[in-house]
């Protein structure tokens, strides 16, 4: 658990502070990381999460809903966030606001409190996916979703210092929440693992947790691969970046 707890709080807050070495960006490669990252999270929910869930001495049809309801409580979280979950840079400075202009895409300024809430929620839940009780056996690979998890929240927290930076006008003010934000995780991993070993949250209770969460995935990750193309125009270095971020999650998937 210690290898867990140091990758869910070191990889956003390394990321995070890296706006003070490089600057905040839009540019091509930024997105091209933000489609791999979203594309292996893609691959390792539909070909990982998923079916091991489905597996499970549980109702079929409440894991269906319970993905369900994760994805359309991602929707909710990002009425707050902007979408900063999957590496959004929105500063709302309408001089310099291009990269969305084709979109015409608005964006609210929430406060930070209510910007920061609304993502701790969902790094919390994420976190809290990362328990392993025995109801789900052996073969169900934590390592392959601890990975997907870090390679979308390290733009996030990229994202998160961009946007508070100009929003409190200074980067050292900025630096607390994105703490905050780091700590989010390791909490919902502790948690959920206390409940848990505690017999609190029960294994059938967690699966349908690990479903919810499953949603969130989904919305996330199918949202930085769509968005990734202004107009739905075809890309083809993007096109092969999201095939090589799904073809390691099959790697991580058959091979590990």
């Amino acid at each position: 658990m210690a290898l867990k707890l140091l990758v869910l709080f070191l990889t956003p807050l390394v990321s995070g502070l890296l706006i003070y070495f490089v600057p905040a960006t839009r540019g091509s490669n930024f997105r091209l990381l933000l489609v791999f990252a979203g594309s292996y999270l893609f691959g390792i929910t539909v070909i990982h999460i998923l079916p091991e869930l489905y597996h499970q001495p549980v109702g079929v049809e409440l894991i269906g809903l319970f993905v369900l309801a994760g994805f359309f409580l991602q929707q909710v979280l990002e009425y707050f966030t902007s979408g900063i979950e999957h590496g959004h840079i929105h500063t709302h400075s309408h001089a310099h606001d291009t990269h969305h202009a084709p979109h015409s895409h608005h964006h609210r300024q929430v406060s930070a409190l209510v910007l920061l809430s609304a993502l701790c929620l969902h790094a919390f839940l994420e976190g809290s996916m990362l328990a392993q009780p025995m109801s789900l056996g052996p073969h169900y690979d934590m390592n392959a979703i601890l990975l997907g998890i870090a390679l979308h929240r390290a733009p996030a927290a990229f994202a998160l210092m961009a946007v508070l930076s100009f929003q409190l006008g200074s980067k050292r003010e900025a630096v607390p929440y994105l703490i905050g934000f780091s700590i989010a995780a390791p909490l919902g991993l502790l948690l959920s693992t206390y409940l848990t070993q505690n017999e609190v949250l029960s294994g059938n209770a967690l699966i349908y947790l690990y479903a919810l969460v499953s949603g969130n995935f989904l919305h996330i990750s199918t949202t930085i691969v769509f968005e990734s193309s202004p107009e739905h125009h075809f890309n083809a270095r993007k096109l092969a970046v999201a095939i090589v971020g799904a073809l390691l999650a099959v790697a991580v998937e058959y091979m590990m």
